[in-house]
């Protein structure tokens, strides 16, 4: 079974940044895509940013200028940073592994961002 792991989150001031970690283990298969969700308080969860095992990046709209993703395929790691910190960027944060052969979607527990003063 594929097991994803979150490190990172916490309590941040508005204008900080932090870095979100997470590390993906068991039997992944070599095309996949690994991404950074976070669901708001009473909202749906929406997708931050993703990577592809070839490179491949997305990004939303609200982090796009103020996010560098990046990935190891090696260790099955992703980082995510995440600059200017806004208040409204709080929420908890999920590691998502897309298997593209089977199109299992493995998550994270989340870790919880508070950006705050």
């Amino acid at each position: 079974q594929v097991h994803v792991e979150e490190s990172g989150g916490g309590l941040v001031q508005p204008g900080g940044s932090l870095v979100l970690s997470c590390e993906a283990s068991g039997p992944i298969s070599s095309r996949n895509v690994m991404g950074w969700y976070r669901q708001i308080l009473g909202n749906e969860r929406e997708r931050v940013a993703t990577v592809t095992d070839e490179g491949v990046t997305t990004t939303a709209k609200f982090v796009k200028g103020r996010n560098a993703i990046s990935r190891d395929n090696a260790a099955n790691t992703l980082r995510l940073q995440i600059y200017n910190l806004k208040p409204e960027d709080t929420a908890v944060y999920f590691c998502n592994l897309h298997d593209l052969f089977t199109r299992e979607d493995y998550w994270g527990q989340g870790t919880q961002v508070t950006v705050s003063s």
